[in-house]
């Protein structure tokens, strides 16, 4: 949070910001306030972060300190603030654990109407008109307490520095100037002197919230030797208001424009105020709060970015700028001139703009900003748009119009022809109708324009201005200009969060109290996580001498390396060394499944982002210098191979492929009533864990030993790893892991190659040596989830009945094994998914590409596996005709049931899950509604699914299923848990806490767990597959029982005695108080010859219903209700299961409709961050989430009858996809079209709007495939 204070107003304004973005020359005279401020652990936890903590907000807990201080600046400026403001604070922070409900539900206790029933979960609010809840709603346990929270009190915030007041008012600043190693920075106070530096340095860049150029430091390594800072010139920051408009100082912040626009409507006509009213409405979408508190009006005018959302609005509305330079001030309009190009305006290097004009509107004229962007809040547009008409009095006769589009060029362009063709002629649906054709023809992109999406981009154009046309329309008839029948009014979709439930059983009433098992209970960690106190890899202080590694990687995707020259890297400050793969002391690459991968490319490259060396340097800066001075030349060899499509032309795949089969599909397809042939295309998803892969090598000095901290789902694997590359024995190689900032699948193989590397370097050099990737080199390197291609053909009966399936599936691997061949598998084994097919083929290969490697990822290939299942299911219902969950139903497992790989399970509590989220969702009701809804709106569409899973727990390698733990217990009483799991934000370490409070009977205060480490617990096995807890909690378990074995005889003496006197007393009696405990897991194994197998424990089962709100001419839409029932045994902690719930869905609903990874013709990943990648936010939450665990559930396979969850409901993100499928068929219905149809993931907004065929797309023509070179390829 930044404070400063305004000596004009004597008032002191907060405001949140991103750090990684805010310079710290320019904080000179303000305070800062971090999360490690406003409270701790050892003082006090101010309310926000104790709220955030114990409503189970922190899951891994990186994103949590940014989560606290966006609700904490808030707060301070708005103590009881409403649950809009909430979603607006916290609109600009992402976390990929939780699915943000929890946090919400956090905040919403400080919002004014928290007391309200409804936000207290109650479903029968008084506000709904129901009676205040009944008995048995007040005995339904809840996952917390708000009564117990600490009171907030606005009177205990840390005051403003006295000094920093004295400072400003005594008013006779001086300019600032700082001097860093390569550029230099000016502060100057007055506009003279601001002229004169840019006249001087017409080159220097002008800096306000630095969101334009800190980034392109930052990412494109644009170097400004010289850099201006007008942030204290009084002149940027006047307001003025004049007969005809409001100058509004450059310098003002986008957030203070929104305020200024704000406050100043009520005062004026309505007529007067149209265009502040659309930059309101545009502002509300431009970044999140943090930018837009920072990031200033002329700054966004003058980057003239092409999908600039301001800069159309300013320019449709008619407004001015005013400039200063050495030659004076002139004003000059913005216009379709005034943009001369890509980030270029009219305005020369000297020019300061000073002020921007926004004029009153006038009678007759209306102004409108339309958008559409990849996500709802926090994204560049995809195409953005302000628009102004006029009439003359009383008239539907067009005086003038202005249209202005972003993201239809290289900059903001101005459809004056189509402008032409409206003026003078009625507002209607014949002038449009032309207007459409002039329009398209008039901002026509290349098939190869940059950003790709183009036939979506160019049909956007047509419906933004039939959007505006129509609310036009609407004024005109609300002034009774029009007399005629109108078409609906299109309503904006609905936003408004709703309290949501979550249902568990409590725990048995003769339960002891201070056993744990299946309370809710808080995150061990949660505190720590939320005061700033938790410490993650790069959290470790650095050592003396320490030195930082940054890789070098490939920009070829399948080259011969013809030369690497180190040597300009060598000569630059702070860099020590570069570290190549002739420094690899042991072996050079990493086995897996019978295939190599390099450490570090030698020979060849295949695929850009593939390490070829590293250097190293005193700092992250050098380093980093350092690498871009290595200069490697490639000879480029021919036919790199990028998609599937091209794998399987050229049979390049790893082996071995699978097939799996029961019954005779080609016969029974033969009798089938009916076949049909059908495909989907599934992209890949990025881990995007919010801590990036970190490691921290230390050579101890002596007998080759190695301290290595690092970011890792399996500690064990580091260790080997890290032993071979360096030649030496496991047992001098310690593995610290203390928690991760999220994992999902991404720190297992990936993150031992990184530790290896690293551990050359500190091998080499015998200094500490720190890893730490930055987001985009991440994501470039790592790989992430595959992209599959599922081919089916299915055989099915009149009546629904499916009798036979024959699946294809690929999955596009990337250039190294990785653990593709495992994933292909669990695919396979995964193909029934709820369904009894009694005829059943699956193939299933792992396609060997020029891309970066695929790795494990959340759901193991499931996700993939399933979305194919379920596509099919819905193409046999449109087929028919029929609702899909009818198909659903009459194919689900019945009875005691036998899957194809004849492993035999009971599908009861499927059935039980099924039929109580249709109870619970009130689904057949919904149905109804949701069909009447699509009759009478022909814009909007909306549409439901219910999508049942059956997920297989634990490891089909048997040695995998087993796990050690030790525990101590010291001779106060206290107790030691090591176990082999990692730490996540799954939280293992506190199902372990809770196991060992049962086992020895103690209170969980007394049971510490500190890390994970090699040294203590060794030959682990990773925290992967849903599988952590089952493992360990055995383990620890048994250590436990031993202990409280051992101490019987003394419990027997002395049953009164208290634990602390029975521990001394062992002590005494030289009773040991340490065990190690051991599971060995059942003997799992799948026969791929015999096509048989145990390769599961047990089934989680659950069932999902999503219903969504579709805009048909945007592609946008809003999950407006997802109502969750998973069958997870008796929960060990129901606030942890549920969290994983929701977080799985969350991710799962990225995966599906969201996230979209972009590579360009070369094989190089386009989107490499958040402003180009999008996962989840907060806006992105269903409106109504609700989760049940299915009651009275029992798990005789896994510890205390639980049931392994953190993987299964990442898949029921599905439901919104096949939601958005069903809204998208009621659309295409009313144009006539019927029967299945294609709609790839994710079903982003440009998927949706394209396959809804609204006449606006059919007006576009389509670009013939191989005539041109696309931007980016369909990966």
């Amino acid at each position: 949070m930044v404070s400063r204070y305004q000596p004009a107003s004597k008032t002191i304004v907060h405001y949140s910001a991103n750090a990684c973005l805010l310079p710290v020359c320019q904080l000179h005279g303000a305070a800062i306030t971090t999360v490690e401020g406003i409270g701790s652990s050892k003082t006090r936890i101010h309310p926000v972060q104790e709220r955030i903590a114990k409503a189970h907000g922190s899951q891994c807990g990186f994103c949590t300190p940014g989560m606290v201080m966006s609700m904490y600046t808030l707060l301070r400026n708005k103590p009881q603030p409403t649950m809009e403001d909430i979603m607006l604070a916290l609109g600009g922070n992402l976390c990929r654990c939780t699915g943000y409900r929890p946090i919400v539900d956090g905040c919403r206790t400080f919002c004014a109407e928290a007391n309200c029933c409804q936000a207290n979960g109650g479903a029968n609010c008084c506000l709904n008109g129901g009676e205040n809840a009944n008995e048995s709603e007040q005995e339904k346990p809840q996952l917390f307490d708000q009564e117990k929270f600490l009171p907030l009190d606005p009177t205990q915030e840390l005051i403003f520095p006295p000094e920093l007041i004295l400072m400003a008012d005594a008013s006779n600043p001086q300019t600032l100037t700082f001097h860093g190693e390569r550029m230099t920075w000016v502060s100057p106070t007055t506009l003279e002197e601001l002229v004169q530096l840019k006249a001087k340095h017409p080159k220097a860049p002008l800096v306000m919230g630095n969101t334009n150029i800190g980034p392109d430091m930052k990412f494109k390594g644009v170097l400004h030797p010289l850099i201006i800072s007008p942030i204290r010139v009084k002149e940027l920051f006047e307001v003025s208001e004049g007969p005809d408009g409001v100058w509004v100082g450059a310098g003002c912040s986008l957030a203070e424009l929104h305020s200024l626009l704000e406050k100043r409507i009520p005062g004026l006509p309505e007529e007067k105020t149209e265009l502040f009213r659309a930059l309101i409405q545009q502002l509300g979408n431009l970044g999140s709060q943090q930018i837009r508190n920072v990031a200033s009006l002329g700054g966004n005018v003058v980057s003239a970015y092409p999908n600039s959302d301001l800069n159309p609005v300013l320019a449709a509305g008619s407004c001015v700028v005013r400039v200063v330079s050495g030659e004076g001030k002139r004003e000059i309009p913005l216009n379709q001139e005034f943009f001369a190009g890509f980030g270029k305006t009219i305005l020369k290097p000297e020019d300061v703009v000073v002020s921007v004009f926004i004029p009153f509107s006038r009678k007759g004229e209306f102004i409108r900003a339309l958008r559409q962007a990849p996500r709802k809040e926090v994204s560049f547009a995809t195409v953005t748009t302000g628009m102004r008409v006029r009439f003359s009095e009383g008239s539907r006769v067009v005086e003038e119009v202005s249209l202005y589009f972003g993201g239809m060029g290289p900059t903001t362009v101005c459809a004056t022809k189509t402008g032409k063709a409206i003026e003078g002629r009625p507002w209607d649906e014949e002038t449009l109708n032309q207007a459409y054709d002039i329009l398209l023809e008039e901002l026509s992109l290349p098939p190869s324009a940059p950003g790709g999406k183009v036939e979506f981009r160019r049909g956007l154009t047509l419906s933004l201005l039939f959007k505006f046309y129509l609310d036009v329309l609407h004024k005109l008839k609300e002034m009774n200009v029009i007399k005629e029948e109108i078409p609906e009014k299109l309503q904006p979709l609905p936003r408004d969060i709703q309290p949501s439930l979550q249902e568990f059983q409590s725990v048995p009433k003769d339960q002891e109290a201070h056993d744990p098992v299946g309370r809710p209970m808080m995150h061990r960690s949660a505190i720590s996580q939320a005061t700033g106190e938790a410490v993650y890899c790069d959290d470790i202080p650095k050592t003396d001498g320490e030195l930082f590694l940054v890789l070098v990687t490939s920009s070829r995707a399948h080259a011969k390396i013809t030369g690497l020259d180190v040597s300009e890297a060598l000569k630059l400050p702070g860099v020590f060394d570069v570290i190549t793969a002739q420094d690899v002391p042991g072996k050079k690459t990493r086995e897996m499944f019978g295939y190599e991968q390099e450490l570090f490319a030698e020979g060849q490259v295949y695929c850009v982002g593939q390490t070829v060396c590293g250097v190293l340097a005193d700092t992250k800066a050098h380093a980093k210098r350092g690498a871009a001075a290595v200069k490697i030349t490639y000879e480029d060899l021919p036919d790199p191979i990028f998609t599937i499509e091209d794998a399987i032309e050229k049979s390049s795949y790893f082996e071995p492929r699978r097939v799996l089969f029961k019954g005779d599909v080609t016969e029974a397809l033969k009798s089938a009533d009916q076949v049909y042939e059908g495909k989907i295309h599934m992209g890949g998803q990025e881990h995007f864990y919010m801590e990036t892969q970190s490691m921290l090598v230390v050579p101890v000095g002596e007998e080759t030993e190695f301290k290595v901290y690092v970011s890792t789902q399996w500690p064990t694997l580091v260790q080997e790893a890290v032993a071979e590359t360096l030649d030496v024995q496991s047992n001098r190689v310690m593995c610290h892991v203390k928690r991760l900032g999220g994992g999902f699948g991404g720190k297992v193989i990936v993150t031992s190659i990184l530790a290896s590397i690293t551990s050359v370097a500190a091998w080499k050099t015998n200094r500490p040596v720190r890893c730490v990737l930055e987001r985009g080199e991440d994501m470039l390197i790592t790989g992430g989830r595959h992209p599959v291609l599922g081919k089916y053909k299915v055989g099915f009966m009149n009546d629904g009945k499916i009798v036979a399936v024959d699946y294809h599936y690929y999955a596009n691997s990337g250039c190294f094994v990785d653990e593709s061949v495992l994933i292909s598998e669990k695919i396979l084994l995964h193909m029934d998914n709820a369904y009894n097919i009694p005829n059943l083929r699956g193939h299933s290969a792992a396609c060997r590409t020029n891309l970066p490697s695929n790795t494990s990822f959340r759901g193991f290939g499931v996700p993939q596996s399933l979305l194919v299942v379920e596509n099919m299911v819905n193409d046999v219902a449109m087929a028919l005709g029929r609702p899909a969950d009818q198909i659903r139903e009459i194919n689900m497992y019945k009875g005691p049931s036998v899957t194809h790989y004849k492993f035999e399970f009971s599908p009861e509590n499927l059935r039980r899950c099924w039929e109580l989220c249709k109870l619970k969702s009130d689904y057949s009701a919904r149905r109804h509604a949701i069909d009447q809804f699509n009759q009478q709106s022909r814009w909007k569409k909306r549409g439901i699914s219910l999508i049942p899973i059956k997920y297989g727990i634990a490891f089909a390698e048997s040695f995998l299923n087993q796990a050690g733990a030790l525990v101590h217990i010291y001779k106060d009483g206290s107790v030691l848990v090591t176990h082999g799991g990692t730490e996540m934000g799954q939280g293992v370490h506190t199902k372990m806490q809770q196991v060992a409070s049962r086992e020895l009977h103690i209170p969980t205060s007394k049971v510490f767990i500190s890390e994970t480490c090699t040294g203590t617990v060794p030959n682990t096995c990773p925290s992967a597959a849903s599988f952590g807890t089952d493992a360990n909690g055995m383990a620890v378990k048994d250590a436990c029982e031993i202990l409280y074995r051992r101490l019987e005889p003394i419990r027997l003496k002395n049953p009164k005695g208290s634990w602390e006197s029975w521990v001394k007393e062992a002590h005494l009696q030289k009773i040991s108080l340490s065990a190690t405990g051991f599971f060995r897991g059942k003997d799992h194994y799948i026969d791929w010859e015999k096509m048989e197998g145990q390769p599961y424990s047990y089934y989680t089962f659950g069932v999902c219903c999503s219903e969504v709100e579709l805009d048909c001419l945007t592609g946008d839409y809003r999950t407006l209700r997802t109502d969750i029932v998973m069958d997870i045994g008796r929960s060990i902690n129901p606030s942890v299961d549920i969290g994983q719930i929701e977080g799985a869905f969350t991710q799962g609903l990225g995966l599906y409709t969201l996230e979209e990874l972009k590579f360009g013709p070369t094989g190089i990943l386009y989107s490499r961050g958040p402003s180009q990648y999008k996962i989840p936010a907060v806006c992105d939450v269903p409106l109504r989430f609700n989760v049940y665990l299915l009651p009275d559930s029992d798990n005789p396979n896994a510890i205390y009858s639980s049931k392994g969850i953190g993987e299964p409901t990442l898949f029921l993100g599905s439901s919104v996809f096949f939601a958005i499928k069903d809204a998208v068929a009621a659309a295409r219905s009313d144009a006539g079209l019927s029967g299945p149809f294609s709609l790839d993931s994710p079903a982003t907004p440009e998927r949706a709007c394209l396959a809804c065929a609204m006449p606006f797309n059919k007006k576009v023509p389509a670009s013939e495939p191989g005539s041109f070179k696309p931007w980016a390829l369909n990966i």
